[in-house]
C-alpha cells in the first residue's frame, strides 16, 4: 500500500510529465503568440509564454512556473479570484470557454487590468484551461 507521501510524490511526478507534454504540444502557441498565454493544471504544475511571465513581472516563464503557492492568492486581485475560479472550473468539468475581465498581481505588488479568454483543452485524460490575457495597459 502507498503512503500518503508516495502516493502524492507519483501524482506529482505524472502532473510533472504532463505539464511537460502541454509545454511541448502547444509550443508553438506559447512561443508564437504575441499575446500573454498560460496552461494551469494546478497551483505546482503551470507553463507560461515569455510575455505572460513578464507581465507578471517575472524575468522567465520558469521563474514563473517555479511559484508553487496558491495560484489566486499570489497571482490575482482578491476582487478577480472567485471570477477566475468560477470559470476555471467551468472550463474543466463543463468545457466551458468564457471571456472574463481579470485584475492580475505583478510580482512587485501593483495590479494590471486584463480581459481573460480561458478555453478547455483535454491532453493524456486531464481537462486543464488555455488562458489568453490581453493586459488594458502593459506595464513599463
Amino acid at each position: 500500500m502507498e503512503s500518503e507521501t508516495g502516493a502524492s510524490s507519483i501524482s506529482d511526478r505524472r502532473h510533472e510529465k504532463l505539464i511537460a507534454g502541454i509545454g511541448t504540444q502547444f509550443k508553438e502557441i506559447l512561443d508564437g503568440s504575441r499575446q500573454s498565454v498560460y496552461i494551469y493544471l494546478d497551483d505546482l504544475h503551470k507553463v507560461c509564454n515569455r510575455n505572460f511571465a513578464s507581465l507578471l513581472g517575472y524575468r522567465s516563464p520558469k521563474e514563473w512556473s517555479d511559484v508553487k503557492e496558491n495560484f489566486p492568492n499570489v497571482f490575482v486581485a482578491r476582487k478577480s479570484q472567485q471570477i477566475l475560479i468560477s470559470a476555471y472550473q467551468d472550463a474543466v468539468t463543463k468545457f466551458i470557454g468564457s471571456t472574463i475581465e481579470v485584475t492580475w498581481k505583478r510580482k512587485d505588488g501593483t495590479e494590471v487590468k486584463s480581459t481573460t479568454i480561458l478555453v478547455p483543452i483535454e491532453y493524456d485524460g486531464h481537462a486543464m484551461a488555455l488562458h489568453y490575457v490581453d493586459a488594458a495597459v502593459r506595464p513599463k
